[in-house]
């Protein structure tokens, strides 16, 4: 079995999985953790599930991992039952315990697996098409928070130390500064300068935090398009996947991302930075969608901060860029010498339009409130 990807025998011994194995299909979407579609034939039915390999270079406790995401899913089904939601079990993926009760497996080559349930006739989304497109997605992460409000987000484990910490980040981009291991800091100086000025700002939600002015949440913490599934029929996003950075978090870091990713004229890499401003009737549109599901879980002080979680998603997203350009791209996947540089240059052009629109995208989150 050395040449296969996974021991079929193995893996069905231990997920106790029913039915002839038919064959498996590779999916490729995903950058991190290799995925797979089992199909098996039990009494002429065809069932599929979801098999998956963790990558433990970057989640290195399974078991902390797997704690939240099975939490968070089970708090998700038992709410969707108290709100006699139709196809409950097509709203939240749902996990198998292996033999010895943990929701993972370590074959014998030391892999990391999980198995789920398949969602059938869904669809996902890699780029924003329309106005709808993005509401509907604002709609189903406005949902996915609203229906974890009730959830003490402190309980869970944190995957990944200061993920969202934008004050932490800019530290490392500092010290990056301060070591110029890559001999790159000459080359740079705008864009060094660009994130001093907007210290300041990187202290905000953290302090915010720490004096209790601000709840901490169930975040998804990377509320891209395409972890969404959107239903074949009704094209409502009716389950959110890829839940490996579910961690405690602020509502307005999931918002804010998905309007930096997703409202955004241009690409992440777009070379041409007079091509990247934010769109304002795509912002529109997903706050409408976002708080329409989501508002009545969230605080005054939450929905007011949201257009400042956009803006302070994008910055720290550029210094994260620009950090990893002076270290000598250690952490990104880059395609050419340049490549992180040009998305910090991208991210900060984005933030730039976010500072001058910030008066009337604060008048658009107002109007949905």
């Amino acid at each position: 079995m050395a040449n296969k990807p996974f021991d079929i025998a193995e893996i069905r011994e231990q997920f106790s999985i029913k039915g002839v194995f038919t064959g498996y299909e590779k999916i490729n979407n995903g950058h991190i953790n290799s995925t797979y579609n089992l199909i098996f034939d039990e009494n002429n039915n065809v069932t599929k599930y979801v098999l998956q390999k963790i990558n433990t270079n970057v989640f290195k406790n399974p078991d902390e991992l797997m704690s939240n995401i099975v939490a968070v899913t089970q708090h998700i089904r038992k709410k969707n039952a108290e709100n006699n939601v139709s196809c409950p079990e097509r709203r939240t993926l749902s996990f198998f315990p292996s033999l010895d009760g943990k929701y993972y497996y370590i074959d014998k080559q030391n892999n990391c697996w999980r198995l789920y349930t398949f969602i059938d006739d869904v669809y996902t989304f890699n780029s924003i098409d329309s106005e709808e497109v993005f509401y509907n997605a604002g709609a189903a992460f406005g949902e996915f928070q609203n229906l974890l409000t009730d959830f003490d987000g402190a309980s869970l484990f944190e995957t990944i130390k200061n993920f969202h910490h934008t004050a932490s980040r800019f530290n490392d981009l500092k010290k990056a500064v301060e070591d110029n291991k890559a001999g790159r800091l000459d080359s740079v100086k705008e864009e060094i300068e660009f994130a001093l000025q907007r210290e300041a700002d990187t202290h905000i939600l953290v302090d915010m935090i720490a004096e209790g002015k601000l709840p901490l949440r169930v975040t998804h913490n990377d509320t891209k398009l395409n972890n969404i599934l959107f239903d074949n029929i009704t094209n409502k996003g009716i389950c959110i996947i890829d839940l490996d950075t579910v961690m405690p978090g602020l509502s307005v870091y999931d918002f804010g991302d998905s309007i930096r990713f997703g409202a955004n004229t241009a690409a992440e890499d777009e070379k041409d930075v007079s091509k990247v401003s934010l769109s304002l009737p795509l912002y529109e549109a997903y706050v409408d969608g976002y708080l329409s599901s989501a508002k009545d879980g969230l605080t005054d002080l939450e929905k007011e901060l949201l257009p400042f979680g956009a803006k302070i998603m994008t910055y720290e997203c550029g210094i994260r860029f620009l950090t990893d350009y002076l270290n000598g791209d250690v952490y990104f996947k880059t395609d050419y010498p340049e490549h992180n540089l040009v998305r910090c240059r991208t991210q900060f052009a984005l933030v730039k339009d976010m500072e001058d629109k910030m008066e009337k995208m604060m008048e658009i989150t107002k109007k949905y409130c």
